[in-house]
């Protein structure tokens, strides 16, 4: 995926926390649950879901918003095709992003599905249920040259205190103009800086009840 894999440190074994923003891939409690509670819940999924359904996502990192948002799929019994594009900086390596999915086990169907694809190569994995696209580089570059757009956006870059250029003002312009009408979008955090950001982009922004230690959480929807 990348010739400068991230540099991880590995904290209770299984999750990986970067070095270049020290901070970890995922919730040091529940990562899986927090996915479902911020992205899926927050973008009002998998009761959304349609053949075709396009998820974006700022911030691929280990793929577990990925594997839960397929699990889901499945589960759900939709026909059709899932599409999922995620932007991503700094890819990690296929062997790092396996172990760090292999710390869930009840998403280790779909990560064994996925786990042939990650070649270090490979930027579009097509199954039967499945297209997804790996954007590699700067979102700032990559998002406003995609020609797609968004039913529900998953926001899970860094932290915005250590990772601000995702979260800027006009990179939230691009996630609303790269956001269907009706679309939504999702984050775990409620930064004030960040909720402004995305509704002076246009959408209609609330804050509700975050995950865990998290006491509050971002849903936007961009209005039909």
């Amino acid at each position: 995926m990348t010739d400068h894999p991230p540099q991880l440190d590995w904290r209770a074994g299984d999750v990986p926390v970067s070095r270049r923003f020290d901070d970890p891939y995922f919730s040091l409690d529940s990562g899986m649950d927090e996915t479902r509670h911020v992205f899926l819940a927050g973008n009002d999924l998998p009761e959304r879901f349609r053949d075709g359904f396009q998820v974006a996502e700022l911030g691929f990192g280990t793929g577990l918003n990925l594997l839960t948002a397929l699990a889901t799929w499945r589960a759900t019994g939709i026909p059709g095709r899932l599409h999922v594009t995620s932007f991503e900086a700094f890819p990690m390596a296929p062997a790092d992003m396996i172990r760090a999915q292999a710390a869930f086990p009840a998403l280790a169907p779909v990560a064994d599905d996925l786990a042939p694809h990650w070649t270090g190569t490979a930027q579009v994995i097509d199954l039967p249920d499945l297209h997804f696209t790996l954007l590699t580089g700067d979102a700032r570059e990559t998002l406003p040259a995609w020609d797609g757009r968004a039913d529900a956006w998953f926001l899970d870059g860094f932290s915005p205190a250590k990772n601000p250029e995702l979260w800027a003002p006009e990179l939230m312009a691009e996630v609303h103009a790269h956001t269907a009408p009706g679309g939504s979008a999702a984050t775990y955090t409620a930064a004030g800086h960040v909720r402004r950001a995305l509704a002076e982009a246009g959408f209609d922004v609330t804050r509700t009840q975050g995950y865990g230690r998290k006491r509050h959480m971002t849903r936007a929807r961009r209005p039909a």
